[in-house]
């Protein structure tokens, strides 16, 4: 039984279908990267695993359970999200947005422990965020708020991660630190990436979307190809490996 899978899932927004039919399954401690162009589907389809977008059809299972017929807070003790845009209004220091992500685990008017703020702390440090604990968040660059709602979904302590863009507005040091705590987490995580390269060297499968719909799947090495780039993202590009990494380049280029 796999951990999340989605089956023939579609979602309308307004009189459009953006979503059309997509199937997938990640299981095992599977890294799942969702690949695509601007307006491919990728964050409509992970708005719509996580219930913030109602899907005009299909099903999605949590543990082989329609997730419409479980409860919130018990989907939110299993499943942590980390979306595209985290504008927080309230003017929240960093460790109290991160310790919102033990809220599954308290009842309505039980109060955080010491447990909770060590395990906080500890999220902090894993994103280099830690000495940022007592700012305010709204002070926060975009790359650095970024880091901090990852934070908030390991305190969270999730079976199953679900990233949108999780490297956006992030600088190259930090998008490859970030990639390698969720790597190294060794949970279920199905993210929408926008870096080829990163994709394949840290996913151990790739799920490409163009226009709503999955056009191809596999291990990376499969999936990342010229023909690939240049059916989905219009583009051409030479493919090679590299030599120090062994993961695979990619060079771009224009006729």
């Amino acid at each position: 039984m796999s951990d999340l899978s989605v089956d023939d899932l579609k979602v309308d927004i307004a009189t459009k279908q953006i979503v059309k039919g997509v199937s997938l399954s990640i299981k095992n401690n599977e890294f799942v990267g969702l690949l695509g162009p601007n307006g491919s589907g990728k964050s409509t389809l992970l708005k719509a695993i996580y219930r913030v977008l109602k899907p005009s059809g299909g099903t999605v299972l949590l543990y082989g359970k329609d997730i419409k017929n479980i409860n919130p807070k018990t989907i939110a003790k299993q499943l942590g999200v980390v979306s595209q845009f985290n504008d927080i209004n309230f003017n929240f220091k960093v460790i109290d947005v991160v310790l919102m992500g033990r809220s599954p685990h308290k009842s309505l008017l039980q109060n955080e422990n010491k447990d909770d703020y060590i395990l906080a702390i500890q999220s902090l440090e894993k994103v280099g965020m830690e000495k940022h604990f007592d700012r305010n968040f709204s002070s926060l660059s975009g790359g650095e708020k970024q880091r901090v709602i990852l934070a908030r979904a390991l305190t969270q302590n999730p079976k199953i991660l679900i990233l949108d863009e999780p490297t956006n507005h992030l600088d190259i040091k930090y998008q490859i630190e970030i990639m390698n705590v969720v790597k190294n987490l060794n949970i279920c995580v199905l993210a929408a990436l926008h870096d080829l390269g990163i994709a394949s060297k840290y996913c151990d499968k790739l799920i490409v979307l163009k226009d709503g719909q999955i056009v191809t799947q596999g291990e990376p090495e499969e999936v990342i190809t010229s023909e690939m780039i240049k059916n989905v993202y219009d583009i051409n590009s030479y493919i090679y490996k590299n030599p120090v990494t062994n993961t695979i380049s990619i060079d771009y280029y224009c006729d």
